[in-house]
């Protein structure tokens, strides 16, 4: 097993309050982090884990305009939105904070003026389009005009890119400009746009280029997508990059010329992590804690995001850490590749999607969180299918998992008034399986302290597999007709087992384990039992068996697929 400390503070990327959590959020990164805090947990460390919504910056400006409301209501909306689909799912985070709050406004403020008094942040007076309706710069996106380029010319190009030919675009050359804020708000979004000088503060991200790959150089053991893509970077070399944006919504630049200026969202969304460790240890009255995970190596500070992140997270916040001094870097930056749906991307801004919400009001959270895992996107993009996921939740939970632990409780109340039978043979299979139970504890163990929650579970599944085989081969249904000590002893190790699998079943299915657990009428998981001796004891009474996972039919499926093709 991976060596691990004794305490950690885990995050997970901050999802942006301007839409709907889906499956993909929770693939890349929200699940293996919550997973791997409940396995910590279970193996008796110290885990905090911090998440919080990332509520400033254009976008939800500009989402504001369109639906005719404050800012504040949209990220109200979906901070709650966000909030009730964690819970939902399981994913209990020790705090889950708010980028705009006078909390994270001050935090962000402080850190930017010492970067500053550093000297790593320089001031620089650009061009920027401007539009004379909205009396504001425009952000990139919300310009839209003729591309540029002689060999395209098309129009409906962005001001950061060309869809038709796909190149970088350089807003203020695009021809015929249109503001598309004006547009959004019933204006023709012609004529209106100029372009003007704009002051704005850049970090000196070059200044670090050296210390960044030697930061990357010292965790070979990082996932080869995250150390492929830091090192591409690094080998462009880096520039110096805006941190100020000329916004009204945002977190404003703390200095005297810096008036109707807010900081950019990228430099202050991961500095959250940060003021929401500083805040979580504050409300349970240990203030001075948080340093010990961001100033302290010798406790574990780990980031869970998507791909789409890493660059922000392997190369950026690092960047800027460095910048401030006095803080330590993650030891390990755990990203996921993308997941699919059905075959083709998920989007957004087409609903072509499998929103949280929306599940939850069909579907139990457990089979989601199994099937994600199954499919997650470790090395590779994956995908995600209703008809995959009503197979696997009906072939291996329902058929393998779930009917083993039904048989077992369910022999021990029919045959025994549900007290647990003494182990009176102790045969070789017996042994073995109890053996077994080590061997699974110990491999999923290891898996999971790498970061290989995929194998995990396929390590977990075996371990039930192999289980229903023992049960199988003991046919303790023909046994109970003429030797109940056999019969007994193999109901005995099969709750053992179960025992066993409830606590190797927690970082994966909390509900199930729970419910599991009190079929068995053992006490609740509180932390520390993933290596402690088993329980269950002969003379103890069981509770009632019940189906932990129905199976999925075609009516309840075919609805889902047949809402994404409509």
């Amino acid at each position: 097993m991976a060596d691990l400390k004794d305490r950690y503070l885990v995050t997970a990327a901050l999802p942006y309050a301007n839409g709907r959590l889906h499956v993909g959020h929770i693939a890349g990164a929200y699940l293996p982090a919550d997973t791997f805090v409940r396995f910590l947990r279970l193996m008796g460390k110290e885990a905090h884990f911090i998440c919080g919504s990332d509520e400033n910056g254009a976008p939800i400006t500009f989402s504001a305009m369109k639906n005719n409301c404050s800012p504040q209501e949209v990220i109200d909306k979906f901070h709650n939105i966000f909030d009730q689909s964690f819970k939902g799912l399981g994913i209990n985070f020790s705090i889950y904070g708010r980028t705009h709050s006078d909390y994270h406004t001050k935090v962000s403020q402080d850190f930017f003026k010492t970067v500053h008094e550093q000297g790593h942040i320089q001031k620089h007076t650009t061009e920027q389009v401007y539009c004379s309706e909205c009396k504001m710069f425009l952000p990139d996106r919300y310009i839209e005009g003729t591309c540029y380029y002689h060999d395209c010319g098309k129009t409906g190009a962005r001001g950061d890119q060309c869809e038709s030919c796909g190149r970088t675009v350089d807003a203020t050359k695009l021809k015929d400009p249109v503001c598309m804020v004006c547009k959004m708000q019933g204006r023709p979004g012609t004529g209106c746009i100029e372009v003007k000088e704009t002051a704005h503060w850049y970090l000196r991200l070059d200044t670090f280029q050296e210390d960044l790959r030697k930061y990357i150089d010292t965790h070979p053991e990082w996932r080869e997508s995250v150390k492929r893509f830091s090192y591409g970077l690094l080998d462009q070399g880096l520039n110096e990059r805006a941190i100020t944006r000329d916004l009204s919504w945002g977190i404003p630049v703390p200095l005297e010329d810096g008036q109707d200026k807010v900081l950019y969202v990228w430099f202050d969304a991961p500095i959250g992590y940060i003021s929401f460790t500083r805040q979580y240890f504050e409300s349970i009255g240990k203030a001075d804690e948080w340093k010990e995970f961001w100033c302290n190596e010798e406790n574990g500070l780990l980031h869970f995001i998507g791909k789409d992140n890493t660059v922000f997270h392997a190369v950026m916040f690092p960047g800027m850490l460095l910048a401030h001094g006095g803080y330590r870097l993650a030891g390990n930056v755990v990203a996921n590749e993308f997941l699919n749906l059905e075959g083709n991307k998920i989007s957004t801004s087409r609903d072509y999607a499998v929103w949280v919400d929306e599940y939850l009001e069909h579907f139990s959270p457990d089979p989601l969180r199994y099937y994600l895992s199954a499919i997650a996107p470790e090395a590779s993009d994956s995908d995600f299918s209703w008809k995959d996921f009503q197979q696997h939740n009906n072939g291996e939970l329902a058929d393998n998992l779930g009917n083993f632990i039904q048989r077992n409780v369910a022999f021990c109340n029919k045959y025994f008034d549900g007290i647990i039978p003494e182990r009176k043979n102790k045969t070789e299979a017996g042994d073995k399986m109890l053996q077994e139970i080590e061997d699974a504890r110990k491999e999923i163990g290891e898996l999971l302290s790498e970061f290989k929650f995929k194998f995990a579970l396929e390590r977990m599944m075996r371990f039930s597999q192999r289980a229903n085989q023992f049960f199988a081969e003991e046919t303790p249904w023909q046994s109970r007709k003429t030797d109940m000590d056999a019969c007994g002893s193999t109901i005995h190790i099969g709750l053992l087992v179960l025992e066993a699998m409830s606590i190797v079943m927690e970082p994966f299915l909390p509900f199930s384990s729970a419910k599991l657990r009190a079929m068995l009428n053992v006490a609740p998981l509180k932390g520390g039992e993933w290596n402690q001796p088993l329980t269950i004891k002969a003379g103890e009474k069981v509770g009632t068996a019940e189906v932990l996972f129905p199976k999925f039919d075609d009516d309840l499926i075919q609805p889902r697929i047949d809402d994404l093709n409509k």
